[in-house]
This record gives structure tokens, C-alpha cells and sequence, in this order.
């Protein structure tokens, strides 16, 4: 089944439960009503605005569909900028109030050509209102300089409909003025139907990074793009019905407070269930799908979900998990970025709902490293953060967070620019925290478990491991806990210093690290800390007789991932002091059990 094609079914669904606008119609950011006298006159405005945030921010209606503008003065039925409504708009220079004649009479025209025939009392109203208004008398209303260049509805004053455009009469002008925009019949390619073709696709609107006036998903407008000297929408035929269909779909499931989004990456994603007429079914299918893919990070809402989350990563039935689930359920997920004027799709996934809980499971035991991260499972976001300059998701490379979904969806090979990506930050931050060495042992694993590469990866510290860019990765540990037993805190450790080249090219740099960590154990030696050094000795002694007699000149990106993991179990080891004399003293013994020593301060 086709994108397109999934979303017409799913407007059925919106629609129905109110959550989509009907055929005609769209749901707009609408901030005052203009409430007008039998007479045309102006008596109130009223702020629609949400006042729950810190900054009133605008209402979502249900208009009259919003016309796409390509220079021409086009105004909306009943409702409008106030440029178009009430012929002022904002001066960019003097910040003042401007005068703009073109769209108001543009507006007036187009209604006196609507409602003429119509003999609605709310109709007449707004007919007298465009005869006796005047762009001078905005400064008198209430709101004036708060509703400049805001999108305005009007209202009749004392009448039972909220506003003019929801009054019956009026409703039907404006759908057989839809029903009169016949376009070129054509086979539609989403319903299979004879039916007029849209020329134009209604605009996607909520997308991060996308124009804020919306973008389009579908669209022709250069030469390259067309097919046989066909215009626009003629070479890929939608019908009027289908086009607005799929684009209100995805309008609501983009809606600021939707639960069915989530942003991965530089993808907008959302998802929907296909349960049919079963709508508990459905719902659950996308609470569950929500859960898994942003698992909450309040720790009280972490304690009561964590059931679930080790319910699914152990690959318990979802009948299990809720009641109301059925894995045969079908689920659609999709990812959209931005592309200039358009809608890019990073990624589509159509699957049953059980089936991909299998996979996100996979994801989690490919990711899972002992000792885990503060979250066993972490969203897709937080693992792309790990990859982002700063930690910040604007940072995160383009095109990554699709790659990752469709390897996580999929159930294939890890993006290489994932490990990639990883490394880098690492060797750049100097710092190897617990997500960032699950994300290297998880692509390592999964290369392994499907048979792209020999060799696995541990999950906990491995004494027996014999690969040398793991036991690199522990000696390093090893180092660098030497020098801060021996000097104590210090501006600047061997991993500020070294991390980078010792994991990339360790020939060069672990000659040094060998000679200084001898003269950090001598001082230890002299201390009170012989046993410490004793036992410091033997841990270098067995990672050392497991490698060859010289150090590698230079790392794979692989091995450089199994460095990092092998540095990460040996910081992050919880070793009781067994193997010291009984004569150690207790300021040693304490230092080989002191997390300082073993554990990096800026895990999570």
C-alpha cells in the first residue's frame, strides 16, 4: 500500500472522531472573532487566542480550506489575514500600521460574488460589513495592535452558530463553490477512481524546518519534473478528494500537541494504526508505538512504564502488555524533513505492530552493555544527541536519523555514518560515556549477528578477550586510573591529552603512556600505596600477555568502536580488592574500591 493511499484511509478515521477536518475544510491558526450587528457594524472583537501558555498563542478552528497564494492576491472564504479581512497590515520600516487596498477589495470582491444569492441573516450581516467598513476605523477596535497581521473569523452577534462560516446556509454556498472547482478528469492513482485531478496538493503544515505557511509533498514545478508536457499535478494524477485527504491526515498527525509525532533527527515522524473500525485497538497500537520510540524521561513516569519496556525488550506477546493490542495490527510510520518549498521523506515503514516490537526489541539487545546507561532504553533522539556537536539536535548530521530509523524498523545493518559519527564525537569530546559505547557495541553486534562480520563484541568486561583494540581500550583505562592514584586530580588526564591518537594510532602514543605510568607506579611504591601499585601491576600484566609484542600502528573505525567499549568496561568496573595482601594499607585498599578510580564522573 502506498503512502498516499494510507493516509486517504486514515482521513476516514480522523475524520470521524473529529480529530481531521472534512473535505473542504482545514484547521487553522485563528486568533480574533470580529463580531458584527444585523446592521454590518462592528460591535466587539474577541480574543480566541490559548492563554495557558506564557505567550497567547493562537486557536486551532475548522475553516473554510485555505487557498495556496503564488503571487495573486487570493483571499480565503470568511476568514483571513487582516490584510485581506480588514485591509491593514503592519509597515515593515515603521513597525506602524499600513493600509493594503489590493487584497481588501480583492476580499470584498470575492464575497459579494459568494453570498449575493445567499439569504442567510449572518450572510447579509457580513455583506453590509464589507459595504460600510473602512481600513481608518481599525484603530478603534479592541485588540487593534495585538491582532495586526493575525488570521481573523467573524461572528454574528446573538447568533446560535459560533461564527458565520459554520452557519448552514452559508456552509453550503461554500461547498458547491468546491464542488464547482472541476479540474482535468483523470484516473486517480490513490482510489483508482475517474474523479477531477487536483492541479495544486494542499500544503503539509507543522514539519520542523519547513516554511511555516506549510510545504508541499507533492509537487511539479520545474521542466526535469514533468512528464510528456504535463503541468503540475497532471503527472502524478491525485484526485481533489484524495490530494485533500492525505494532506489533512497529515496536517493532524503533525498538530503541535499530536501524540502520534516525534522528532528524530532533522525527520518530523509520526504514525497511525490501520485497525479498521476498531478504534481501541488502534489507539493502543500507537500509545504502545509512542512508549517504545520515546520511552518518558521523568523518573516517576519512567518507574511505572519500565513493566513494559522489559516486557517488550524480552519479547513477551503485546496481549501481554495491554489486552487491547492485536500484533496483527497494522502500522505505518513515516519521516519528513524539509526540503526548501517541500516535504522530503527520509523514511516509510509499513508493518505489523508486533512485528515491530520485535524489531525495536533487537534494537535494545543490540544496544544493551554492561554496566547499562541510566536508560536500558533509550530513544532513537538520545542516541542521535550522542552524535551532535554540543548535544544539540540541530547538530545532528543531515540524513542520519532517517538512516538509523530504517536500520531500527528494518531490522538491517546499522548506518557505517552511525559508528562513524560516534567516533568522532568521542575523539572530539574525550569523554566515552555509556550510551555513546552501547552505540558502538550495537553496531558492532548487529554486523555480527547477521553474518556480516566474524567477530562479536562482549556485552560486560571480558578478561579472555583477545582482540587487541579492546585490550588497547582497557589498558588505557588502566593508565590513566594509574596517574590519578599517583598525582590526584589534575588539570588535564591522559584521556584529555591522548584519547584520540591513543585510538586511532596507538603505536605512537602508548610507548609514552608505558613510560610515564612505570614512574606513577614507582611513586605509588614509596607511598602508602604498595598494594594499590601491586595491584595496578597485575592488571597491566594480564591485558598485556594477551596482545602481541608490538603495539598497532593504526585502528579500523571497528576496532576504534572496540577500543572505546573496552575503555568503558574497565572505567566503569566494580572491583573489590581481592588478590592485595592483608598488610595493604586501608588508604590502597580504599582507592581500588573508590569509584573515582573506575568510574567516569560524566557518566549519565
Amino acid at each position: 500500500m502506498t503512502i498516499l493511499h494510507s493516509l486517504v484511509r486514515l482521513h476516514e478515521r480522523l475524520a470521524a472522531d473529529g480529530a481531521a477536518p472534512a473535505f473542504g475544510f482545514s484547521r487553522e491558526n485563528i486568533s480574533y472573532a470580529i463580531v458584527l450587528t444585523r446592521d454590518g457594524e462592528v460591535v466587539d472583537v474577541q480574543d480566541l487566542r490559548d492563554p495557558t501558555d506564557r505567550t497567547p498563542r493562537p486557536s486551532r478552528r475548522v475553516v473554510p480550506r485555505a487557498v495556496k497564494r503564488s503571487g495573486q492576491p487570493v483571499p480565503n472564504f470568511l476568514w483571513d489575514k487582516t490584510a485581506f479581512a480588514l485591509g491593514v497590515t503592519r509597515d515593515a520600516g515603521t513597525r506602524g500600521q499600513a493600509r493594503v487596498a489590493r487584497e481588501h477589495a480583492a476580499f470584498k470582491d470575492f464575497h459579494r460574488r459568494m453570498l449575493t444569492a445567499c439569504e442567510d441573516e449572518g450572510a447579509l450581516a457580513f455583506l453590509r460589513f464589507l459595504d460600510r467598513w473602512r481600513a481608518a476605523d481599525f484603530e478603534g477596535l479592541r485588540h487593534a495592535e495585538d491582532m495586526l497581521d493575525t488570521n481573523v473569523v467573524f461572528r454574528l452577534d446573538g447568533a446560535a452558530r459560533e461564527f458565520l462560516h459554520e452557519h448552514p446556509f452559508v456552509e453550503d454556498v461554500w461547498l458547491d463553490h468546491v464542488a464547482e472547482e472541476e479540474g482535468e478528469n483523470g484516473l486517480c492513482l490513490v482510489t483508482g477512481e475517474r474523479a477531477a485531478i487536483a492541479r495544486l496538493h494542499p500544503s503539509v503544515k507543522g514539519v520542523a524546518g519547513a516554511q511555516s505557511s506549510g510545504a508541499s509533498m507533492v509537487s511539479f514545478d520545474k521542466d526535469a519534473f514533468k512528464s510528456f508536457g504535463k503541468e503540475r499535478g497532471a503527472n502524478a494524477p491525485v484526485s481533489k478528494r484524495a490530494a485533500f485527504a492525505y494532506a489533512a491526515s497529515l496536517n493532524a498527525l503533525l498538530e503541535r500537541d499530536s501524540r502520534r509525532r516525534i522528532q528524530i533527527g532533522d525527520a518530523t515522524t509520526v504514525f497511525w494504526a490501520e485497525a479498521g473500525g476498531d478504534h481501541a485497538c488502534a489507539a493502543a497500537a500507537e500509545d504502545l508505538f509512542s512508549l517504545i520510540v520515546d520511552p518518558p524521561t521523568d523518573a516517576e513516569e519512567t518507574v511505572k512504564v519500565a513493566d513494559k519496556l522489559a516486557a517488550i525488550a524480552k519479547g513477551r506477546p503485546l496481549e501481554k502488555v495491554d489486552p487491547e493490542l492485536d500484533e496483527n495490527t497494522r502500522f505505518c510510520v513515516i519521516g519528513l524533513a524539509p526540503n526548501a518549498a517541500r516535504v522530503s521523506i527520509r523514511f516509510w515503514h509499513r508493518n505489523t505492530i508486533g512485528e515491530l516490537a520485535r524489531r525495536i526489541a533487537e534494537h535494545w539487545r543490540d544496544l544493551h552493555i554492561e554496566p547499562a546507561p541510566s536508560s536500558p532504553q533509550p530513544a532513537a533522539w538520545r542516541l542521535l544527541k550522542e552524535t551532535a556537536a554540543q548535544g544539540k539536535s540541530q547538530n545532528v548530521p543531515p540524513t542520519l536519523g532517517g538512516a538509523l530509523m530504517r536500520a531500527i524498523l528494518g531490522g538491517g545493518r546499522y548506518p557505517r555514518s552511525l559508528l562513524a559519527a560516534v567516533i568522532g564525537r568521542i575523539r572530539a569530546d574525550k569523554n566515552v560515556t555509556g550510551l555513546r559505547a552501547a552505540m558502538c557495541k550495537a553496531c558492532l553486534a548487529r554486523d555480527h549477528r547477521l553474518s556480516y562480520k566474524e567477530e562479536d563484541v562482549p556485552v560486560a568486561l571480558n578478561r579472555e578477550e583477545a582482540n587487541p583494540a579492546y585490550r588497547l581500550g582497557r589498558l588505557f583505562a588502566v593508565y590513566e586510573s594509574v596517574q590519578r592514584a599517583a598525582l590526584g586530580k589534575v588539570n588535564a588526564t591522559i584521556k584529555d591529552r591522548y584519547f584520540s591518537a591513543a585510538s586511532a594510532t596507538p603505536a605512537s602514543v602508548f610507548p609514552l603512556l608505558e613510560r610515564n605510568s612505570t614512574s606513577h607506579l614507582a611513586s605509588l611504591r614509596k607511598g602508602d600505596k604498595g598494594g594499590l601499585a601491586h595491584w595496578f601491576d597485575g592488571e597491566i600484566d594480564d591485558i598485556l600477555a594477551g596482545m602481541g609484542t608490538e603495539f598497532p600502528r593504526s585502528l579500523r573505525l571497528e576496532d576504534q568502536g572496540r577500543f572505546a567499549i573496552g575503555y568503558h568496561h574497565q572505567r566503569q568496573m566494580r572491583r573489590k580488592a581481592e588478590g592485595l595482601d592483608h598488610d595493604a594499607s586501608e588508604a590502597g585498599t580504599a582507592a581500588v574500591e573508590s569509584p573515582s578510580l573506575f568510574h567516569d564522573e560524566n557518566q549519565p
